[in-house]
């Protein structure tokens, strides 16, 4: 489902319909129900995530709505046979299985290889080489077995007789022309032509034309009608009453308009109306395949008189005692609600064995449910034993009635989105307050007038899933003051002298708002499939993302349409980096006037604050290579970090050599602004350029905020070997986000990306000291320590000093002989007593710590479990990391 949000607030006016229509079927009492003027600003900004997180709800899983879960289903089912190209020989063909379908992606097995699942491989029907059972023989191309099989029989022709006969090959309209990889939704389109069955008399239609398809929820209009809207009919198209045209004929029933429209026309304009209707609908067929997933009706066992309870159709808020009153055939029979008034008001529905809101007498009692006794009832309490002796009638019994205990995973409190049943037009935010057996009690949300919580059935097709009014382009009422509380709660990322449109959406010039289309279908074909994107974890991560995170990444994402398959790579960029915010906001200053692309809001998550940003995506093939190495670029990594290139062992970049202030160099565009030290006089203005320095040497820190507070100032020489070396890139990340320092993550552990703090606690140093009075200081520590000289370096001795930096980095890179995976206590306590963490080796003695746990340990669980103050502790993360890097490096993959 593509999520096209920015049509939203254009579709206001055409989606609601208008209270004129009053108290007409199609769409009830409308005022009653109908929403204030300021839910549409609320829905501009209504966010599911936002909503379900201050409420503290959960949404209704997906899997409940099974009406939603069929029409999400391809047209091909599995075991559906077709021919496909050979892989190995694209100019032969060979009879493939289809094993199962995702969207219009298709898993397929070459006819032959049984069970053998190894060499199942997908295929996009809209750009794969896929073709009807026979049709290789009328264009005289070969069918011939993959390689990999060609010696399993001695017979092919023989086995393809066998394996055919019997099976179901996949329909060529699908496969070529213009239904090709369509789902039976998008067969539908507008204007397409149906018969309606009446609401009450089962053998009476009359054609339809869809007015409108929101993801298979259509408005219908009669043909004849067609200048009103007023008795417009909102059904879902997996509906019973809905049939393709010829249908009345074939089994002989009545083709009439319905009584309560039937006077507005005369009888002449009906008949030319239906016979330009019958004629269009030759001419232009519904695919038979939109009605493949309709439910037989099976056998009812009513008989008139029988009693039951049922929903109030006409009030979905009380359940009443009602009464068969007329059967028509085996399958349909009418349902009138009891009204002993004298002059009773007749409420009659049409219903089957399996119709909705129909249950066997005493159900209100076993549930714990209000039975409403009928209208002019003249007891007290309703008793069901006294009413059937005062009307002499059976119940019927409970055979005739589906079952009535089936919830389908709803419970109390879930959210969702329903139908307001006074205006069929109108999908608000619904919330369960009650579930018993297969009835459900909702409460609408955003609603101006208060309503009592009306009754729906767990199978429904008026409920949805929270996010499918947004995915199918379709106006949801929300709650009121949605915003206001997101607003007092949400740290909302955007890029800076950005200043918020007051033009409405409607009036902003289209060539100045780039907004994807959708076609009359609402499919896509090749040129919007994104190819498999690689997450290459070897390439260099740059200065924003965790190394570490970016390796427990899947390998590849893809392929499938270009906006679903970049947004996921962004999301997964975006939760990987170690300050999401800024991430976030790099993100949204990527973007090229040449592109064709589509914004999608992302999110990132940290620390009970939500940033919100949206992000402009390409939309076709053609575009996602560049687009990937834009995002590269401006999160300073690898043009290769995630593309459609697979880096295997060294990256085409050579990225391997650079450290994230070097980096900066690796594009071309920009150079680090070393500021100098306060109170020294500014070197370049007196014509000496102060050299850049290399980054200190990377070690893991990650000082939460109420600790940083608390360091005191340094010793001279803890000043001088470190106050002097700060990174621009740290001063930047201090100031560039909403959570400065707090936004530091407590899980960090990679050292690819963060920095060590100008400041320590006076402890650190010390020990520091006691523990390299006996000892050489390492290269590292000696080349971090010396001061920047006043006078400038020539070109050559730049590189020189370049070169050597690298040489010695290379030098103290870790060789691991085994895998840490399998390193034993015995093993972690030898690689560390070689460290300049021997003392703390026992620790690990003790606590058990093999090689697995030592790849896990953090800088809180260190500090926590190990009890050590912060300056051991970060030594040792350090050493960790080291473990960690080579290990990446060596074995993991």
């Amino acid at each position: 489902m593509e999520t096209r949000a920015s049509f939203i607030a254009t579709m206001q006016e055409t989606q609601h319909l208008s209270p004129e229509k009053g108290q007409s079927p199609a769409n009830g009492n409308v005022e009653q129900f109908d929403s204030d003027e300021g839910s549409s600003i609320e829905d501009a900004d209504f966010n599911w995530d936002e909503f379900l997180e201050e409420t503290g709800a959960s949404a209704a899983p997906h899997t409940s709505f099974k009406h939603v879960e069929i029409s999400l289903q391809s047209s091909f089912q599995p075991g559906m046979k077709l021919e496909v190209a050979n892989k190995s020989n694209p100019d032969t063909y060979w009879v493939a299985t289809i094993i199962t379908t995702c969207g219009q992606l298709l898993l397929l097995r070459y006819c032959g290889y049984g069970d053998d699942r190894r060499a199942d491989f997908w295929c996009d029907v809209m750009t794969a080489d896929l073709h009807p059972v026979g049709w290789c023989t009328q264009n005289n191309k070969v069918l011939m077995p993959p390689d990999a099989i060609k010696e399993k029989y001695m017979d092919w022709t023989e086995f393809l007789i066998h394996d055919l006969t019997g099976a179901r090959t996949a329909p060529a309209n699908l496969l070529e022309g213009p239904l090709r990889g369509k789902n039976p939704v998008d067969l539908i389109t507008v204007d397409s032509l149906i018969e309606l069955q009446d609401s009450q008399n089962p053998f009476q239609y009359w054609i339809v034309s869809v007015v409108e398809n929101v993801g298979g929820r259509l408005r219908l209009r009669y043909v004849g009608l067609e200048e009103t809207e007023s008795y417009d009919q909102w059904l879902f198209y997996l509906d019973c009453r809905l049939r393709p045209v010829g249908w009345c004929q074939e089994n002989k029933y009545r083709m009439d308009p319905p009584a309560d429209i039937y006077s507005l026309k005369t009888i002449s304009e009906w008949k030319c109306a239906l016979e330009k209707s019958l004629n269009d609908a030759a001419n232009f067929p519904l695919p038979m395949e939109v009605f493949k997933d309709h439910a037989d009706l099976r056998n009812h066992f009513f008989t008139v008189g029988m009693k039951l309870e049922a929903v109030n159709m006409r009030e979905p808020f009380h359940i009443c005692p009602a009464s068969v009153t007329k059967v028509f055939n085996n399958h349909y029979l009418q349902v009138t609600i009891d009204d002993l008034r004298p002059e009773p008001s007749k409420i009659s529905m049409l219903c089957h064995a399996d119709s909705l809101g129909i249950l066997p007498i005493q159900w209100c009692l076993k549930n714990g449910v209000n039975l409403t006794p009928p209208k002019g009832y003249s007891g007290q309490d309703f008793d069901w034993a006294d009413y059937q002796k005062q009307c002499g009638a059976e119940a019927a019994p409970h055979l005739c009635f589906r079952n009535t205990s089936f919830s389908r995973g709803f419970t109390k409190n879930m959210k969702l989105e329903a139908v307001n049943p006074k205006n069929p037009a109108e999908i608000c935010v619904a919330s369960i307050t009650s579930v018993k057996g297969r009835l459900m009690w909702l409460h609408l949300e955003g609603l101006q007038m208060p309503s009592p919580e009306y009754i729906v059935d767990v199978e429904s097709m008026d409920i949805f899933p929270v996010g499918w009014c947004e995915a199918n382009a379709y106006n949801l009422t929300p709650p009121h003051k949605a915003v206001l509380r997101r607003k007092r709660r949400i740290a909302v990322v955007q890029p800076e002298k950005q200043l918020l449109s007051t033009v409405p959406v409607e009036k902003i010039p289209h060539d100045l708002c780039p907004v994807p289309q959708p076609d009359a279908t609402g499919t896509i074909n090749g040129r919007y499939c994104c190819p498999q994107l690689y997450i290459n974890h070897r390439c260099f991560s740059g200065p924003y993302l965790n190394k570490g995170r970016i390796a427990e990444l899947p390998q590849s994402v893809g392929p499938g349409k270009c906006v679903l398959v970049l947004k996921e790579v962004l999301s997964m960029v975006i939760n990987a980096a170690y300050k999401p915010g800024s991430v976030l906001r790099e993100l949204q200053l990527v973007e090229d006037p040449q592109w064709n692309f589509q914004e999608e809001t992302l999110k990132a998550k940290y620390r009970g604050k939500t940033y919100r940003a949206t992000v402009k995506i390409v939309r076709t093939s053609d575009q996602v290579a560049d687009f990937c190495r834009r995002v590269c670029a401006k999160l300073e990594c690898c043009p290769n970090l995630f593309s459609p290139v697979l880096v295997a062992e060294v990256c085409p970049e050579n990225c391997s050599i650079h450290t994230k202030t070097k980096y900066t160099y690796y594009y071309g565009k920009r150079k680090k602004i070393i500021k100098p030290p306060i109170g020294e006089n500014n070197n370049m203005k007196s014509g000496h350029v102060k050299p850049a320095r290399r980054r200190k040497r990377r070690k893991s820190i990650f000082v939460q905020k109420k600790r940083r507070s608390s360091a005191v100032d340094l010793n001279a020489a803890g000043s001088a070997e470190e106050s002097e070396d700060d990174e621009p890139d740290a001063m930047e990340d201090e100031t560039g986000s909403e959570e400065t320092s707090s936004e530091l993550r407590d899980d960090q552990t990679d050292t690819s990306s963060a920095e060590v703090p100008s400041t320590r606690p006076r402890r650190a140093v010390t020990l520091r000291s006691s523990t390299e009075s006996d000892r050489p200081p390492p290269t590292e520590r000696a080349r971090r320590s010396r001061r920047p000289q006043p006078h400038s370096y020539s070109e050559a001795e730049k590189c020189t000093q370049v070169k050597e930096e690298i040489k010695q980095e290379e030098e103290e890179k870790l060789i691991l002989d085994s895998n840490p995976l399998e390193w034993t206590v015995t093993d972690v306590v030898r690689f560390i007593k070689l460290t300049d963490c021997a003392p703390l080796a026992k620790i690990f003695q003790e606590q058990d710590i093999d090689g697995q746990a030592l790849l896990l340990l953090t800088l809180p669980t260190v500090q926590e479990c190990m009890e050590l103050k912060l300056g051991p502790a970060i030594k040792l993360c350090h050493q960790i990391e080291r473990v960690k890097v080579a290990f990446y490096a060596q074995y993991a993959n």
